[in-house]
């Protein structure tokens, strides 16, 4: 898979708590992972730079490459790296109460197994439609699932700020799978909230799909999003199926 990204402060935060990276396995699989920071004097930051850099650095080592295989390590990266981020985040004061938010999607020869914890998204485009894969992790979202709340009131519920599953916070972890077969021509979005606050899907769609290509693609969602509004860091991350590679 082909894939660009970028990470940028926005127009109003002091700094960027976004973290992102892409990485190789011994069988050439792939790992994209984007991460949001949050908390602490400076520990967001921390939090989302050691989920990025850890998961990442493992997987370099693995020959995995089917989907429950993947699914399995996802699971006990996540329970390892969120204690590594409670013991650091006890140990130092200006650390104390960091965490961070992650998306994670692993690309094998036809399909993708995608993890996320917290608000940042996964979307998958497929011949100009795009669809939403995760689901997200706030309190707004669960009360939309209990039905609660309408859809309508989930966009401007107060609860869309807290989030409910994050890495460094509790002391277990509940990822969320999903996984499909994935086709040539297929792109595949990864982001941070900082996107959605300000671009609702269709812009989203249009902008994407008016670029000449990725690289151009993942400037573009930024540039809209910072000139909407850019009230917080954005990480965008597009990979676009070629063929069958392995």
């Amino acid at each position: 898979m082909k894939i660009a990204y970028a990470s940028d402060k926005g127009r109003v935060r002091a700094d960027n708590q976004d973290y992102v990276g892409v990485f190789i396995n011994q069988v050439g699989a792939q790992l994209a992972i984007v991460a949001d920071g949050v908390g602490g004097q400076s520990g967001g930051d921390v939090a989302a730079t050691m989920a990025v850099s850890h998961i990442g650095n493992e997987w370099q080592h693995t020959t995995i490459q089917s989907v429950a295989d993947a699914k399995v390590w996802l699971a006990n990266q996540a329970n390892q790296e969120n204690d590594t981020i409670l013991t650091v985040s006890n140990r130092y004061r200006t650390l104390h109460g960091m965490a961070t938010t992650v998306v994670v999607a692993i690309i094998l020869a036809n399909q993708v197994v995608i993890a996320n914890l917290g608000d940042s998204r996964a979307y998958l485009i497929r011949q100009g439609h795009m669809k939403q894969l995760t689901v997200d992790h706030n309190l707004a979202s669960e009360l939309l699932r209990q039905g609660a709340i309408t859809p309508d009131e989930a966009l401007e519920h107060p609860g869309r700020h807290v989030i409910t599953r994050q890495l460094g916070v509790n002391e277990e972890t509940n990822p969320e799978f999903f996984d499909m077969l994935i086709r040539e021509g297929d792109l595949l979005l990864l982001t941070t909230d900082g996107m959605a606050k300000h671009l609702q899907d269709d812009s989203i769609l249009h902008t994407l799909l008016a670029a000449g290509n990725i690289t151009d693609a993942v400037t573009n969602l930024i540039l809209a999003t910072n000139e909407a509004g850019g009230s917080d860091n954005v990480t965008v991350l597009i990979g676009q199926q070629e063929s069958e590679e392995r």
